[in-house]
């Protein structure tokens, strides 16, 4: 029997943002991302291009004010997507992680597709990478583990470039994901001794 795709298209249209999002956890990387906030839209490339998922997302925010809400706003949708892409999660590996280094940073992420959504996240950085505010970094992933409902602790081990740390956390939620999303051979259980996640 063919897998059920597992996809979904989340809208999402507040006072402050409009956007839409496409994703395909089963997907090879594939990505066409246009936030109006450059440095995001690397970002959310990482995902999709570590995380092996197709991403396509189109958004319109107040960024004449910042980008916080464009940055948010972006995570609830992108957490959104996964938890409804992922179903009821038979057969999934549940559990990631994933060590990455960039140059001189190094950053852990350690994923649980648990349904129960917590953030654990040291990675302290300050200031900007161009004009996005690096402490939206938090609000992003605070975003993605509350809406998705997973539990997501990332640590930074090692750095000193902003930019480094950061891409660094993306990259290792992304292979995180990839691992923890990852259905294991033959198996349609849901990896959970209460039989739901």
């Amino acid at each position: 029997m063919k897998p059920k795709p597992r996809r979904a298209t989340i809208e999402r249209r507040t006072g402050e943002t409009d956007i839409h999002l496409e994703l395909d956890l089963d997907g090879t990387g594939q990505h066409d991302i246009n936030t109006g906030v450059g440095f995001l839209d690397h970002m959310l490339a990482q995902i999709a291009r570590h995380g092996q998922v197709d991403l396509t997302l189109r958004a319109r925010g107040d960024v004449h004010i910042d980008f916080h809400h464009t940055a948010e706003d972006t995570g609830i949708v992108l957490g959104e997507a996964i938890r409804q892409a992922l179903g009821d999660k038979a057969g999934v590996t549940r559990y990631g992680s994933a060590l990455i280094p960039l140059d001189e940073a190094l950053v852990q992420c350690a994923l649980d597709l648990s349904g129960r959504p917590f953030l654990s996240y040291d990675v302290p950085v300050s200031g900007k990478v161009g004009e996005f505010d690096a402490e939206l970094a938090l609000e992003i992933f605070r975003a993605i583990a509350f809406n998705a409902a997973v539990t997501l602790h990332l640590t930074a081990l090692a750095g000193e470039n902003t930019h480094h740390l950061i891409e660094a956390a993306f990259k290792a939620f992304a292979r995180a994901l990839r691992a923890a999303k990852a259905v294991e051979q033959g198996s349609t259980e849901v990896p959970s001794t209460k039989g739901v996640l």
